[in-house]
C-alpha cells in the first residue's frame, strides 16, 4: 500500500462558533495616546546594527509546570551564553496566553513570574484571550485585563503585589494595544480580545492604521513588526484560521497604504511559518510560535476532511512553509543593519520532546528564516 504525505494548507474549520458574547470590554490606557514606548540604547551606541530578542507565546499552563520552566530556562541559557554583547537578547516579547484558563492574579505567581524569575533581561507582552477572559466563579470579582494591567502596564516598575517576593518588577506598558519603538524595529502589538478567532473594534483599528503609517516613515532604519495573539492564519486541528484576524488585517494594509515586514502570533499551539505573495510583489511572512508551555499541542488538519475547508480567496498566494506541532519552542528573533544590508533573521528552537529522557539537553534549533529589507 503506498502512503501519500498530506500537503498541509492554511484552512477553516467548517463548523467555526460564533462566541462573540465572550468579547470584554478594554480598560483605560495607562499611559498617553498613541501609546508608544520607546527603547533607550545604551548611551555610547549611536546607530546599533544588530538587535536580539526572544519571542514565545502560550507559555500559561498548569498540567505540566516543567514545559514552562523548561522553555524560560532555555531562553535564559541562550542570554547568559551570548559572547558577545551583540548577540544577547535585548528583552523578551510575550505573545499572550500567559496564564490558563482566566486571566485570574492567583494564577500569575505559578505558571509566569516564578518560571521566568531567572530570565536575566525585561519582558514585555500582548494579551492573549485566557489572559482577557474572567472566570465566572471566581468567589471574589475581578475586572478584565486587571492582573495583565499589574503585571506589564503599570504607570512605573514596582512590586506585583501577587508575587509573593518574586524579583521582577512591574512593566511600563502603556496600553493593552501598544507600539515599541525599537531601535531597529517599530513593534505594533494589538489586543485581539477573547472570542476564539479574535475581535478587533473600530477605535483600535484607527490607532493601528496611524501605526502602519507613522512606522512607515521610519522603514528606511526599522523594521515593522505586527505582533497579535490569534494566528491570521493556521492549518491546526483545533482552531484553523480567522477570518477576522485576516479580514482586519487586510483593510488595514489597504487603508494605511502599507504592511509590515513580519507577522507574529500565537494562540494556537504549535510553530507554524506561512508566506503571503502581494500583488506589488511584497512577500511578508506570517509566523504562529504558541507553543511556550501549555501541554496539550495542535497538530495539523487533513485540509481534505469534511471538518476543514482550504479553498477560499482569503487563501491566495498563501503558502505553508514550514511547521513542527509536536514539540515545544521559541523563537529568537536578530535584526541586523550595516550600510549593505537590513535583514530580519529568524530561529526556531525547540525543547526534547514529552517521552525523551533527555529534557535538560539545549533546545535544538528546528527552523531559520531571513527577511531581506535591503534597499526598500
Amino acid at each position: 500500500m503506498i502512503s501519500t504525505k498530506i500537503l498541509y494548507k492554511a484552512v477553516f474549520k467548517t463548523d467555526q462558533i460564533d462566541d462573540s458574547h465572550t468579547f470584554q470590554p478594554l480598560p483605560l490606557p495607562s499611559g498617553s495616546y498613541p501609546y508608544r514606548l520607546k527603547l533607550e540604547t545604551e548611551p555610547a551606541v549611536e546607530a546599533p546594527q544588530a538587535m536580539v530578542f526572544h519571542m514565545v507565546g502560550d507559555t500559561g499552563g498548569f498540567k505540566q509546570p516543567d514545559l514552562q520552566k523548561q522553555i524560560a530556562g532555555q531562553m535564559a541559557q541562550q542570554y547568559l551564553n551570548a559572547v558577545c554583547p551583540e548577540d544577547r537578547p535585548s528583552f523578551l516579547y510575550h505573545l499572550g496566553d500567559i496564564v490558563y484558563h482566566y486571566g485570574e492574579a492567583d494564577q500569575y505567581e505559578s505558571q509566569f513570574l516564578e518560571p521566568y524569575e531567572t530570565y536575566p533581561g525585561p519582558i514585555y507582552a500582548i494579551a492573549g484571550n485566557h489572559d482577557t477572559d474572567i472566570n465566572p466563579d471566581c468567589c471574589e470579582h475581578y475586572e478584565s485585563l486587571e492582573a495583565f494591567y499589574a503585571a506589564f502596564c503599570n504607570t512605573c516598575p514596582a512590586t506585583i503585589h501577587f508575587a509573593s517576593g518574586l524579583q521582577r518588577k512591574s512593566q511600563v506598558q502603556p496600553n493593552v494595544y501598544w507600539t515599541m519603538q525599537a531601535p531597529l524595529a517599530t513593534i505594533i502589538g494589538l489586543h485581539t480580545n477573547v472570542p476564539k478567532y479574535g475581535c478587533i473594534q473600530k477605535e483600535q483599528k484607527s490607532w493601528f492604521i496611524k501605526e502602519l503609517k507613522e512606522a512607515a516613515k521610519h522603514s528606511a532604519d526599522k523594521a515593522i513588526i505586527v505582533c497579535m495573539h490569534h494566528a491570521p492564519y493556521s492549518a491546526d486541528v483545533n482552531h484553523g484560521s480567522s477570518q477576522p484576524m485576516i479580514e482586519f488585517l487586510e483593510s488595514a494594509f489597504e487603508e494605511a497604504g502599507v504592511k509590515p515586514d513580519i507577522i507574529f502570533s500565537g494562540h494556537v499551539h504549535n510553530y507554524q511559518r506561512f508566506s503571503k505573495h502581494y500583488a506589488d510583489g511584497k512577500t511578508v511572512p506570517f509566523i504562529v510560535a504558541g507553543a511556550g508551555g501549555f501541554d496539550e499541542l495542535h497538530g495539523l488538519a487533513d485540509p481534505y476532511e469534511p471538518n476543514y475547508r482550504a479553498e477560499s480567496e482569503l487563501f491566495e498566494q498563501v503558502e505553508l512553509e514550514n511547521y513542527c506541532d509536536n514539540r515545544h519552542g521559541f523563537l529568537k528573533i536578530a535584526i541586523e543593519k550595516t550600510p549593505f544590508s537590513f535583514v530580519i533573521k529568524g530561529e526556531y528552537y525547540t525543547l526534547p520532546g514529552k517521552d525523551s529522557q533527555h529534557t535538560d539537553q539545549e533546545a535544538s534549533l528546528f527552523d531559520r528564516f531571513t527577511v531581506d529589507l535591503t534597499g526598500r
